[in-house]
């Protein structure tokens, strides 16, 4: 594991003996209450090896982990855990960094002590302090700083001096899409430009291009569904060519008029990328293609002779889970104006969904069928209060540690299998009349 920025990483800690600067690893393996980080850390996260401290001279510790020991004297367990408790005083670890002159990223110290106000003794589970210094944080170790005082001791980001652009522009994403001052400063000190946030832009960017190459094409830059042309494209979502499966995801690069487009890519850049650069490209992706293809899936089965296009099933995906996100971390949030934020954003989302049902129910130019249908934009919007909402509430922790993750899961799933069901029974059996496929 590389070192992190002005910090240390795993490997140094498990080697760091006091007496001589390196990190400890005393004769201890993990044992049952390894989960100790939950509530106030009552149990103990390690016992000792039969004969790891009768022994003289250096003892072997196991933590748990495949291919990860280390030696380190006798003398160290005493000096970081006299008393045998299977616990590390914050206190006497932030002591021995300072002596030693260890140099440990500062935010991750400040959590350190945030961490142990969890326990009434003011200690810390070796195997958490091994988990913070690595990075990596489990839903125990969220539970423990939320049941704590979380009292960081250094100010809050908002009063960091010296920070270069690109560095406030990371900060003012902290506070755009985490509710909690210890997520906003985890997220801060560890965040990397690289990967930068690649799936939102290049789907954003993908659009355009497409939409340039039909507006060029077709020589029409509003309200392009009108063309007789425009339904032919292999991407759109068409019910006559439901047996092409690809369509139910393609049809979110078309577009109706460079207003849908214009408003769409908006969102996506402004919501999206911050999104995405918080939670990461696996789940904004996921969050996002979901909500496609609930979309299309939707209207194949309320509005069976409309075909789609466009990207709203994912935008309104993504723009649900956030907006639903600040609303139940309300007070926790502390992106400015956001009740004027809030009340634009859902005036706009309705005024789309409005200008949707519009078009498809009274079309201001007569057209050769039915207009694309607005029922993906509220199945996109399920999607994010449900999935979406789920996901952006489980920063830093695995889904599927999460119950209400393999719920959503599950009934998304089932909606998948009655929607396959339906695309390949329910039309014959219906006698629904589909207009012909370009």
């Amino acid at each position: 594991m590389g070192r992190v920025e002005d910090g240390v990483t795993a490997e140094e800690l498990e080697d760091w003996d006091p007496g001589t600067s390196a990190l400890p690893a005393p004769g201890i393996k993990q044992g049952p209450g390894e989960q100790a980080g939950m509530g106030r850390l009552s149990q103990k996260c390690w016992e000792p090896e039969p004969d790891a401290r009768s022994q003289p001279g250096p003892a072997l510790w196991s933590r748990g982990r495949a291919g990860t020991q280390a030696l380190a004297g006798g003398s160290s367990l005493q000096q970081l855990d006299p008393e045998n408790t299977g616990f590390i005083g914050a206190d006497t670890f932030a002591g021995l960094v300072h002596s030693h002159e260890l140099p440990l990223d500062p935010a991750k110290l400040d959590m350190l002590v945030a961490l142990a106000q969890s326990n009434e003794q003011g200690q810390v589970c070796y195997q958490e302090l091994v988990d913070l210094i690595s990075s990596k944080r489990s839903s125990s170790f969220k539970r423990a700083i939320a049941n704590g005082q979380r009292a960081l001791p250094r100010d809050g980001l908002l009063d960091e001096p010296g920070l270069g652009v690109y560095k406030r522009f990371v900060r003012y994403v902290a506070y755009e899409i985490l509710p909690c001052e210890v997520d906003r400063r985890w997220y801060f000190y560890r965040h990397r430009s690289c990967p930068p946030p690649v799936f939102m832009a290049s789907v954003t960017l993908a659009q355009i291009i497409v939409f340039l190459c039909y507006g060029a094409r077709l020589n029409k830059w509003v309200l392009q569904t009108y063309h007789p042309e425009y339904m032919k494209s292999p991407l759109v979502y068409h019910p006559g060519h439901r047996a092409r499966a690809w369509r139910f995801l393609t049809y979110m690069f078309m577009h109706v008029g460079l207003e849908q487009l214009g408003f769409n890519a908006l969102l996506q850049l402004m919501i999206g990328v911050p999104l995405e650069m918080v939670h990461g490209l696996l789940r904004i992706s996921l969050l996002y293609l979901a909500g496609v293809l609930a979309g299309s899936l939707t209207v194949s089965i309320t509005d069976m002779r409309a075909p789609v296009v466009g990207g709203s099933g994912g935008v309104y995906a993504l723009c649900s889970a956030h907006l639903a996100n600040v609303v139940m971390n309300w007070a926790g949030m502390r992106c400015p104006y956001k009740l004027l934020r809030m009340v634009l954003a859902l005036v706009c989302m309705s005024s789309e969904v409005g200008r949707a049902v519009w078009l498809r129910f009274s079309p201001p130019l007569p057209a050769s069928g039915p207009q694309p249908s607005f029922m993906a934009h509220l199945a996109g919007a399920v999607v994010g209060v449900s999935m979406g909402l789920t996901i952006l509430r489980s920063y830093e922790e695995r889904l599927r540690d999460q119950c209400g993750w393999w719920v959503v899961l599950l009934a998304y799933g089932t909606f998948l299998l009655f929607a396959v069901f339906w695309n390949v029974f329910a039309y014959d059996l219906l006698g629904a009349h589909i207009p012909p496929p370009p």
